[in-house]
């Protein structure tokens, strides 16, 4: 084969999506400006979805991997763009009816270029992609978050997650500068090597503090998290859940390729007993602050979307714990905890994106009386929000059941325990929250001016859909586990 051909070969399926995305703006321009919004909805949401599934048969059809200095195509790497699709796909579904904006195909143009974005930020194995790729997802994230014109929210959580993005981005790029003039390196493996060779100076701390900061932003762990609140509460629903699913598994694995391969020499301890200095130190401090931090605030909260928020920024921190246990341990675990998560929590606000079509504000006192209103809604998001809770026997359970046993054993035998604990303790507290809203659910009366929710059928279809996905993960979780471990045998990160 030729060796161009090779190296693009690795693209065709950003390539696709690009293609789509495109194809979906000139549609919506040229083909259907002139019909109703639903009706072009229609059009560019399906459209959008062939793109994903196109995409998605490429990756499943490919030869063999690739693994040049820049990119690389694994089977792990391609497990989690076909994960990223999958999670995009259903976005598109549940943005088909969508009411918030005129401009349809520019719309699921922006949220295809975001996927782009996201799927060369799993493949990158360099410093400087990684940074370009963290900005072609950001952009278009900021501009979606207010897409809604007639929403002051929609354009203050815009405005909040465009300067801390900004912010953060410059704390990356300055840290990998930093990297870079002590290393004279960019890529992770030769960064990796470099540093086995001589120990860290202090300048690499510092510029490791940069990039911990700036990727942390992406997940919103706290104290990185401020844009996330009002960002969830004033971007559109799809929005929203694309940003708390999608958006995350991306930057969790990113966060874990730069700290497992390029920094694993500079890991530290964290376990009780035997610290040492470190990225893992820093990692178990933004945990547990991520933790206790999303899970005290989300229990003062009176709107949906705002509790979701606080709730994504307190499973940041679980997510950040399987990354201080063993790799051959940890990875899995984490892999399977944000696919779980990522699969509630697109959704809970799915379900939001049916109550505000509707013309609800998405308050938990609107959910009163969801249940006679809509039994079958009801039931689904009684389903994501258990899973999200970690109720057994939903993968939301068995993901932090993997997370809570590979740190627990991950760092010298029962070093982690005290993390654990923390997480536990969390996992209880998030309990009460969550069951708030479900109490609203099934036991609160509805509102005197709520009637029947008409839900659309593209909505009834991606919701009962995530619904089915969620049950079956946790009846048989091993039809996801073992096609992560399958994975990373067969690759590295």
């Amino acid at each position: 084969m030729n060796p161009d051909w090779a190296w693009m070969r690795l693209l065709v399926p950003e390539g696709i999506v690009v293609v789509t995305a495109l194809a979906a703006l000139t549609c919506d321009l040229i083909i259907t400006r002139r019909r109703l919004a639903w009706n072009r909805g229609q059009a560019a949401g399906l459209l959008s979805c062939l793109g994903c599934v196109a995409a998605i048969w490429w990756l499943a059809w490919r030869p063999g991997p690739g693994n040049p200095a820049m990119l690389a195509l694994t089977p792990l790497t391609q497990f989690l763009k076909c994960l990223l699709l999958v999670l995009v796909g259903f976005t598109a579904i549940i943005s088909m009816r969508a009411k918030f904006t005129r401009h349809v195909g520019e719309y699921f143009a922006l949220l295809l270029l975001a996927t782009v974005g996201m799927m060369l930020l799993i493949s990158s194995n360099n410093l400087l992609m990684i940074f370009l790729a963290l900005e072609l997802l950001s952009l278009p994230l900021y501009i979606l978050t207010a897409f809604n014109k007639s929403s002051i929210a929609s354009a203050e959580g815009a405005l909040k997650y465009f300067l801390f993005g900004s912010v953060a981005a410059a704390f990356t790029l300055f840290g990998i500068s930093l990297v870079y003039g002590l290393t004279g390196e960019i890529d992770l493996d030769s960064i990796a090597t470099h540093l086995r060779a001589q120990p860290a100076k202090p300048a690499f701390y510092a510029a490791l503090i940069m990039i911990l900061a700036g990727l942390s932003f992406k997940l919103a762990a706290a104290p990185f998290h401020f844009w996330a609140p009002d960002a969830y509460e004033g971007a559109p629903a799809p929005v929203a859940a694309f940003i708390a699913s999608a958006s995350k598994v991306a930057a969790l694995f990113v966060l874990a390729k730069v700290l497992l391969i390029g920094f694993i020499n500079q890991a530290g301890s964290a376990a009780s007993g035997a610290y040492a200095p470190g990225w893992a130190p820093l990692l178990a401090t933004l945990a547990v602050v991520s933790i206790g931090l999303g899970n005290l605030a989300a229990l003062v909260q009176n709107n949906f979307k705002r509790l979701l928020a606080y709730s994504a920024i307190a499973h940041a921190g679980y997510g950040l714990l399987a990354l201080l246990a063993n790799p051959e341990q940890g990875l899995p675990a984490l892999l399977f905890y944000i696919g779980a998560y990522g699969c509630a929590v697109l959704g809970a606000f799915a379900v939001v994106t049916v109550l505000e079509e509707s013309g609800s504000r998405a308050r938990l006192v609107d959910l009163a009386g969801l249940s006679r209103r809509s039994p079958l809604l009801a039931f689904c998001l009684l389903v994501f929000v258990l899973s999200l809770a970690g109720i057994p026997p939903l993968p939301g359970f068995f993901g932090k059941f993997y997370v809570f046993t590979a740190t627990a054993g991950g760092l010298r035998p029962l070093g982690g325990l005290w993390l654990v604990v923390v997480a536990i303790i969390g996992s209880v507290v998030s309990l009460y929250y969550y069951l708030q809203a479900l109490k609203q659910v099934y036991a609160a009366p509805p509102l005197p001016d709520c009637g029947q929710l008409a839900w659309s059928w593209s909505a009834r279809l991606a919701i009962s859909a995530l619904c089915a996905i969620v049950i079956a993960l946790g009846c048989a979780p091993n039809l996801l586990l073992s096609k992560i471990c399958a994975a990373i045998q067969t690759s590295t990160l």
